[in-house]
């Protein structure tokens, strides 16, 4: 059913305030069920008149029509053709980080995934995410709704050539650690170098070959149940914030 949401949605009140907030220059119309008249609606509708934004009240069943299967609120949003960063602007950008944390995407399938993964992101202080440009998600209606807003807050490079992506965050000084199941090293045992990329790897199938062989350092996350492995975004999460937790105990004063 995902597959049928255009990519230019945004759904879920949440998701379409952030939107108004940080960049309202890029939403083309806002459309709130007419079932809906409370105070989160109201501040919407509000953010969108300041920005002049065409505004439509519609029937919750007209909503459901346009986005279908997705669980919106009674709030969507239709984004402008978003002009994300540039590839080629990738390497000015990291040297231009003051205390640099990046998140690297190798591969994730689910558009809830990637979602989740960006709001960690945003959450952990991440100056950007780098993702391929093929064989990933789409940064669809249900990615943004996963993610909450922080998918137009965060930074986010589409990479054509991931390897060359990787050798770019190696010449501006970066540590790439890769989160395996299979490594060595354990998160909470290890010294995290830094400035630090974190490079995690998709649904299933984990980082590919070439990824983890770019890759200066390999963790795991302990174990202690059955389970073999934690979903993506949850291995995000607990990642990015040990370098959190490094960088608390490493700060001045």
């Amino acid at each position: 059913m995902d597959d049928a949401i255009p990519e230019d949605l945004i759904a879920g009140p949440h998701a379409v305030s952030a939107a108004l907030k940080t960049h309202p220059e890029t939403i083309d119309c806002v459309w709130v069920a007419k079932e809906r008249a409370d105070d989160r609606v109201h501040d919407i509708l509000t953010l969108a008149r300041s920005a002049h934004v065409v505004v439509r009240r519609a029937p919750r069943v007209a909503l459901d029509r346009l986005a279908p299967g997705l669980a919106h609120q009674g709030v969507l949003a239709r984004r402008r053709p978003v002009e994300r960063p540039r590839e080629e602007d990738l390497a000015a950008h990291l040297q231009g980080l003051e205390r640099p944390l990046v998140l690297v995407l190798d591969g994730v399938q689910d558009p809830h995934n990637l979602g989740a993964c960006l709001r960690s992101a945003e959450a952990a202080g991440v100056d950007l995410v780098i993702v391929p440009r093929h064989a990933r998600a789409p940064l669809s209606a249900v990615a943004s709704r996963a993610a909450c807003g922080a998918a137009e807050r965060v930074p986010l490079y589409e990479v054509a050539n991931l390897s060359r992506a990787l050798r770019a965050l190696k010449e501006a000084g970066f540590w790439l650690i890769g989160a395996t199941a299979d490594a060595d090293q354990s998160l909470h045992t290890c010294v995290l170098p830094a400035p630090t990329a974190w490079v995690l790897g998709g649904e299933g199938s984990g980082l590919r070959r070439l990824t983890r062989e770019a890759c200066d350092l390999l963790v795991r996350i302990p174990m202690c149940g059955q389970a073999e492995s934690l979903n993506v975004s949850v291995a995000t999460s607990l990642c990015l914030y040990e370098s959190v937790r490094a960088r608390s105990i490493n700060a001045p004063g």
